[in-house]
């Protein structure tokens, strides 16, 4: 049975999330070459990470954005490396990459080559607004007709792929929550220390890229809400938002109460000298950062959105609010700091939530999608 496989994406995609499944699939016995394009720089950190993994790694002039001619280049680009690589198995990622890719491989699946694309979170979702069904869900439900299965992260995803026109549709427990790191015992930086906070100060971490849909203002707007002062939120990551969130909080004379860390490499540590994560995002696929803190032992405060509805239950994991009501997050977050027992109840539940999600799980249902792809491609 062939084993020659193509793994296309964004480099950022591939270095946040693919990498292990690259890895993990050599290691099975597969022939892997990658097709990236460039978007975040990261290209040598790829050939250095998979050195030894690959036979190849093609680059392809692809952007983001579905309009930009550019993209005429890089689908001829991907038309090319898949017209020489008699692969038995494509697997695609993200939207632009995912379109083209599936184009490009049109000849080959009447070859035989069995085309699977994996929707991270389509653009079109519950509450996305009305551009976003304009442009997205007509290009996606053209290309799924390109493509031998798709396959979701989230529940809500899976439903609307059902409803497109690829032969198969499958949902898996996102891409791999690392434990690695996690499950360190040693604490290695004193947060507390670090930024000066008492004992009693109880502490509220999000983590992730300070832009518009992460929505961190909602979380400082709760905490002016409730007025009091051994309340902090730490924000461990970089982003255009931050100058706008040091304003408001300013606005609203908390400035002592909010921690901007920046991108920081000991966020493990951090979560577990934390005693709530808050995750009040507009839209996610499923939200790796929010399941790291429930593996972590943390409860949330978090958005009901699609993905983290997946594994996060309202009240049991803590509290699920609607992404602008700073009240709601408010009572939710001053309802935890005051019940120690609530806390650990969805500690517990959150260890237990987030294990599904682990990588070693995930690269076992990765690796059961392509087998039995490539059972059905050799007819068996």
């Amino acid at each position: 049975m062939g084993k020659r496989m193509l793994i296309t994406s964004t480099d950022l995609m591939m270095i946040q999330f693919l990498v292990p499944h690259v890895i993990n699939l050599t290691e099975h016995g597969y022939e892997v070459e990658i097709a990236c394009s460039e978007v975040g720089g990261r290209m040598e950190e790829i050939r250095e990470k998979l050195k030894g993994y690959v036979k190849k790694i093609h680059m392809v002039r692809l952007v983001r954005s579905p309009a930009s001619f550019t993209n005429f280049k890089g689908y001829q680009d991907m038309k090319k490396v898949i017209s020489s690589g008699n692969y038995d198995m494509i697997w695609t990622n993200e939207p632009v990459m995912g379109v083209v890719t599936r184009l490009a491989a049109r000849q080959a699946r009447k070859r035989g080559t069995k085309v699977l694309y994996m929707v991270h979170g389509f653009h079109f979702y519950k509450g996305a607004p009305l551009v976003n069904w304009l442009v997205y869900y007509p290009i996606e439900s053209f290309a799924s007709r390109f493509c031998d299965e798709i396959v979701t992260i989230n529940r809500e995803d899976y439903r609307r792929a059902k409803r497109l026109y690829a032969p198969e549709v499958r949902y898996i427990h996102g891409i791999g929550v690392d434990t690695a790191n996690l499950n360190q015992k040693t604490i290695h930086t004193d947060i507390r220390k670090q930024l000066g906070l008492q004992d009693n100060d109880f502490i509220v971490l999000s983590v992730g890229e300070l832009n518009k849909n992460k929505n961190h203002k909602v979380i400082i707007k709760a905490i002016s809400q409730i007025h009091e002062k051994e309340v902090k939120y730490i924000l461990c990551g970089k982003g255009a938002q931050q100058k706008n969130l040091e304003k408001l909080a300013k606005k609203y004379k908390i400035s002592g109460q909010i921690f901007f860390l920046g991108y920081r490499k000991d966020v493990a540590d951090i979560c577990q000298q934390s005693d709530l994560f808050a995750f009040p995002s507009y839209r996610e696929g499923l939200g790796l950062a929010s399941l790291e803190a429930m593996y972590s032992g943390l409860p949330l405060v978090a958005s009901a959105i699609r993905g983290v509805e997946d594994y996060a239950e309202n009240g049991k994991a803590g509290f699920l609010c609607s992404p602008d009501d700073s009240r709601a997050f408010a009572r939710a977050i001053l309802r935890l700091k005051n019940d120690g027992q609530l806390r650990q109840k969805c500690s517990k539940n959150n260890r237990k939530a987030a294990v599904p999600y682990c990588l070693d799980n995930v690269k076992k249902e990765v690796m059961s999608l392509f087998e039995q792809e490539l059972k059905n491609r050799n007819g068996s």
